[in-house]
C-alpha cells in the first residue's frame, strides 16, 4: 500500500481539521496519483473535503468508529482489519492511505511507498506525520523544487524497500 501526504519541515500535516496551506500544484499532484485508485481516509478527513463529499474518480473508503455513519458513494468500514481485507481485493500499488493523522498511524507499517509533498516552511499545527527520514526510509525519487504563493515545496517518493522505481 501507499501513503500520500503533504508535510512541512517538522512533518506537520494539519491544523484545526484542515490543511496547513492550499497549494494548487500539490492538489493536482494528489489528483494525478490517486485518480482511479482506492483512497482510504478517516471520517473527519472526508468531511474536510469540498462539500464533505468523496473525491470523484476514486473508490473512496472511509474508516470510522461511528457505526451509524453513512456517506454516499463511499465504502464505510469500522476497523483496520476491515480496511486491510477490503484493500486486499486490489493491487497494493492502487491503494492510498490519505489521512488524517490517526489513519496514517494505523496503516504506517502496512505501507511500503510514501508520496510526500515536503514544504520548505514551518506552520502552526496540531497534527503530524511520522518523520520518514528519522525512520531510515529511502527517497527513491524527487521532483524539481516547486514554488507557489512564495512557498517552496518538493514532491518526494520514499520507499521502505529501497528499490528504485520511476515517478
Amino acid at each position: 500500500m501507499n501513503a500520500i501526504v503533504v508535510v512541512d519541515r517538522k512533518w506537520a500535516i494539519g491544523r484545526d481539521g484542515g490543511l496547513l496551506v492550499h497549494l494548487p500544484g500539490d492538489l493536482k499532484y494528489f489528483r494525478e496519483r490517486t485518480l482511479g485508485k482506492v483512497n482510504v481516509v478517516g471520517r473527519k478527513t472526508l468531511q474536510s473535503f469540498p462539500g464533505g463529499k468523496p473525491l470523484p474518480g476514486r473508490t473512496n473508503v472511509v474508516l470510522t468508529r461511528d457505526m451509524s455513519f453513512e456517506a454516499q458513494d463511499c465504502v464505510i468500514l469500522h476497523s483496520r482489519e476491515e480496511v486491510l481485507e477490503y484493500a486486499g481485493k486490489y493491487p497494493a500499488e492502487d491503494v492510498f492511505i490519505s489521512g488524517g493523522a490517526e489513519v496514517y498511524r494505523q496503516f504506517l507499517d502496512d505501507c511500503d511507498t510514501f508520496y510526500v509533498t515536503k514544504i520548505d516552511a514551518e506552520f502552526e499545527a496540531d497534527r503530524f506525520f511520522p518523520d520518514l527520514d528519522e525512520m531510515g526510509l529511502e527517497v527513491i525519487w524527487s521532483s524539481e523544487i516547486q514554488e507557489e504563493k512564495g512557498i517552496r515545496y518538493q514532491f518526494l517518493k520514499y520507499s521502505r524497500t529501497g528499490e528504485s522505481c520511476q515517478k
